[in-house]
């Protein structure tokens, strides 16, 4: 049996291997021995609902019928949203929708595609 690298982040002996990320139960961080060097504590890794990994410009699809905070309207299920921008925060995704002008979504709301 091979021997795990500790988390850099919380240093838990505990940590294990999915897919090509490293993965801490301890403290939920995730890293890939290829950027374990480079300052990959300060990058933070986004999901959508189905697990897939989001990038800056990813084009998305809404899941969910969405209701609009301070609007009577609703973000169908099915829209898509082009050319995403990824922040930090409880809402983790920039963006611009036509109809609906600049807005912030959560990521588990939208699939990859």
């Amino acid at each position: 049996m091979s021997k795990l690298p500790n988390c850099p982040k919380c240093n838990s002996e505990y940590t294990y291997e999915d897919g090509s990320l490293f993965v801490c139960p301890e403290c939920a961080h995730e890293w890939s021995l290829e950027s374990g060097n480079e300052n990959s504590e300060d990058q933070r890794i986004i999901k959508d609902a189905n697990g897939n990994i989001l990038n800056d410009g990813d084009t998305v699809t809404v899941i969910k019928d969405l209701k609009v905070k301070g609007s009577s309207s609703v973000l169908k299920i099915g829209t898509k949203v082009k050319n995403i921008r990824l922040v930090d925060g409880d809402h983790d995704i920039d963006c611009k929708i036509d109809g609906f002008g600049a807005m912030k979504l959560k990521s588990e709301f939208v699939k990859k595609g």
